[in-house]
């Protein structure tokens, strides 16, 4: 119980700074629709503003609709089809302004990330994704494995020994029960390649709050449900997961009666 009303006030943050961001974008658009009747400005100086004020109107309505479909789908847990596209505008153009409103008010960026990825999360759980195992792609950091060991399996992950001393044997112990594909990214640049590689229909991602929304914004349209790590080390140093919030992950996107059970 307490872990659900922390997960919802972290979706609050991120839907927070969303409708703060709007409201300052509309107050922009009324000094701009004011300065565009002053008599003193020139006829093209009118004329470009009143574009950018049109311009703007069109992506307030659209993040105004976007926001109210984001909070009545993680609310009723429920996916609004007509809203979805209005949804992605109010996520994505309006994260980085989001982010300028965290700093501005100091609040730290891996809180406003951490609760763009729990929105994200409820927004696809909402949609009910139910896919063959092999169409899911699971990424997974390097800084997973033990930094002690001397084998290489960023390029190939079953060149793993299996020794159990970190988590990429439990990797690929869900991997071979489920049938899914795996790919171990020291980047976006490899993680986009895998991507490309597999074309999942979804993917499960393991990363820290940086690299998750980046590639969450990456991968849209396809469907992430994203899992931050661990990092009793560090950042990017012998990091762990959950495997309890992995294998709900999985569950969640794999057809029933293909769950590796």
């Amino acid at each position: 119980m307490d872990n659900l009303v922390r997960m919802h006030e972290r979706k609050r943050l991120y839907i927070g700074l969303l409708g703060a961001s709007l409201l300052i974008v509309s107050m922009l658009t009324v000094a701009i629709w004011y300065l565009v009747f002053s008599p003193e400005k020139s006829v093209v100086y009118r004329l470009v503003l009143l574009a950018l004020a049109a311009v703007l109107i069109i992506a307030i309505l659209l993040a105004g609709f976007g926001l109210a479909g984001i909070v009545l789908t993680i609310i009723q847990s429920r996916q609004f089809s007509i809203l979805q596209g209005p949804m992605r505008v109010a996520l994505n153009t309006f994260f980085p302004l989001a982010l300028a409103l965290g700093k501005i008010f100091r609040i730290d960026m891996d809180r406003i990330k951490g609760s763009f990825i729990e929105v994200n999360n409820g927004l696809v759980n909402a949609r009910g994704v139910k896919i063959e195992p092999a169409q899911l792609l699971l990424l997974v950091p390097h800084c997973l494995q033990n930094s002690e060991c001397d084998i290489k399996v960023t390029n190939n992950i079953d060149n793993c020994r299996r020794c159990g001393k970190c988590g990429v044997n439990e990797i690929l112990n869900l991997r071979d029960r489920y049938g899914i594909k795996v790919g171990m990214a020291t980047g976006g640049t490899l993680a986009r390649k895998y991507v490309r590689e597999y074309r999942p229909k979804a993917i499960v991602a393991i990363a820290c709050e940086r690299d998750l929304t980046s590639g969450i914004l990456d991968a849209n349209p396809i469907p992430v449900l994203g899992i931050t790590n661990l990092r009793p080390n560090g950042p990017c140093f012998n990091t762990h997961f959950s495997p309890d919030r992995l294998d709900d992950a999985i569950k969640f996107f794999v057809r029933s009666g293909c769950d590796g059970s």
